[in-house]
C-alpha cells in the first residue's frame, strides 16, 4: 500500500464500515495485521441457502478468514479456501477474487448436522469439521502462479487450523481469531442477521526488528527435533495483545474496527490504511452455465433431462437455470 494511503491519524477520518477489512499496522512492536467486519454481505449469501445455524455460523468465519487472507494477495487473482472432511459439514468453499469479490458455499449431511444437538445449541467445530484438510490455493491466473498450502484438520476448528497453516506453509509468526453469531432485532433500531469477524497479526519479516523467533545454543531436550524458540518481546506483546480481544468485539456493530484497534494498540502507536469493500459476487450466470453444459456429449445431457427440462442450480448462490435440451445440443 503506498504512502499516500497510509493514514497519519490513529484511525481514518471515515471509519471502516461493515463488509470491509482494515489492514493496519505496529510499527514498534514490528507487526501487521488486518480486521474484518462482515454483516450484511454475510447474511445475503447465508440466507440464499437452506443452511442450519450450525453450518451456517461454520461458513461464516471461513468466509471471515479468506476475506482476511484474500486482501492480502500481492497480485491480481484469486485466493480459495477449501476443507475436505469425513465431518457432517464435509466441505466449505470460498473464493475471494481481487480486489473484493467473494462466494462460499457449504455441503453438508443434514441428518448428522441435525443429531449433533439440540435446536439453540451451539455444536463445537470439531465435530461439525471431523477429519480431514484445509487447502489455501492462490491462483493468479497462470501455471507458474499458483500456490497451495495443505494443513490437517483434526480435532480443530478453523482458527486452529489457520494458525496452523501459517506455521507449517509461510513459516512467518501470526496469529489469527475468528468469530460469529447471529444478531436478533432487538427493538426499532436493532438489527439481525448474521456476523463474523476475525483479526489477524502478523511479524514484518523486514520491520527491521530482531526476530520474533531466537533459538537457545546448547543441548536439544530429549525427544526434540529443533531447538527451543524463545519469542521477541515485541512479537510476544503483539500476541498477548491480540489474544485479549473478545469475540463480542469483533461482532458489535456499534463498535468500528478502528477503535478495538486503538483498545489493543494505541500505546504502541498503531496505524490504520484505507479498508477493502468486500461484496457478495458470484460468476455463475445463464451464459455460462449453458457453456458448461455444451462440453458435455449427447447422452449424458440426456440423462440430465427430466420432465422435458435440463436444469441447474449454482453451488454458491442457489441461483436456478432451466434449458430446453434443443438448445445444449440434446
Amino acid at each position: 500500500m503506498s504512502e499516500t494511503e497510509l493514514q497519519t491519524a490513529i484511525w481514518p477520518s471515515i471509519p471502516a464500515p461493515d463488509d470491509s477489512v482494515l489492514p493496519f499496522q505496529v510499527e514498534a512492536l514490528g507487526v501487521r495485521g488486518r480486521v474484518v467486519r462482515l454483516g450484511p454481505m454475510l447474511t445475503d449469501m447465508l440466507e440464499r441457502h437452506d443452511y442450519p445455524p450450525a453450518v451456517e455460523g461454520l461458513l461464516a468465519e471461513a468466509v471471515a478468514l479468506t476475506a482476511m487472507l484474500g486482501t492480502s494477495l500481492k497480485i491480481d487473482g484469486k485466493f480459495i479456501l477449501q476443507t475436505k472432511t469425513d465431518g457432517p459439514v464435509d466441505m466449505l468453499v470460498v473464493d475471494f477474487a481481487t480486489p473484493g469479490r467473494m462466494r462460499g458455499y457449504a455441503h453438508f449431511d443434514a441428518d448428522a448436522v441435525a443429531a449433533l444437538a439440540e435446536p439453540g445449541e451451539r455444536v463445537p467445530q470439531h465435530e461439525l469439521l471431523g477429519s480431514g484438510y484445509l487447502a489455501m490455493t492462490i491462483d493468479g491466473g497462470g501455471a507458474e502462479d499458483r500456490y497451495q498450502g495443505v494443513v490437517p484438520l483434526d480435532g480443530e476448528t478453523l482458527t486452529d487450523a489457520a494458525n496452523t497453516y501459517f506455521v507449517q506453509s509461510e513459516q512467518i509468526p501470526t496469529e489469527v481469531l475468528l468469530c460469529s453469531g447471529e444478531l436478533v432485532e432487538q427493538g426499532a433500531e436493532g438489527g439481525s442477521g448474521w456476523r463474523a469477524g476475525g483479526i489477524v497479526v502478523q511479524h514484518l519479516p523486514d520491520s527491521g526488528n530482531p526476530s520474533p523467533i531466537e533459538f537457545d545454543s546448547g543441548i536439544v531436550p530429549e525427544g526434540m527435533d529443533a531447538p527451543v524458540a524463545q519469542e521477541d518481546d515485541s512479537w510476544t506483546r503483539a500476541r498477548i495483545l491480540v489474544q485479549t480481544t473478545q469475540d463480542h468485539e469483533l461482532l458489535d456493530p456499534t463498535l468500528a474496527a478502528e477503535r478495538l484497534l486503538y483498545r489493543l494498540y494505541h500505546e504502541d502507536g498503531v496505524r490504520a490504511f484505507t479498508p477493502v469493500d468486500i461484496e457478495r459476487h458470484c460468476t455463475c450466470s445463464r451464459e455460462r452455465v449453458s457453456e458448461m453444459l455444451q462440453q458435455f456429449d449427447a447422452t449424458d445431457l440426456a440423462d440430465m433431462v427430466k420432465d422435458g427440462q435440463i436444469e441447474v442450480t449454482c453451488e454458491f448462490c442457489n441461483a436456478f437455470y432451466s434449458f430446453d435440451p434443443k438448445d445444449v445440443g440434446v
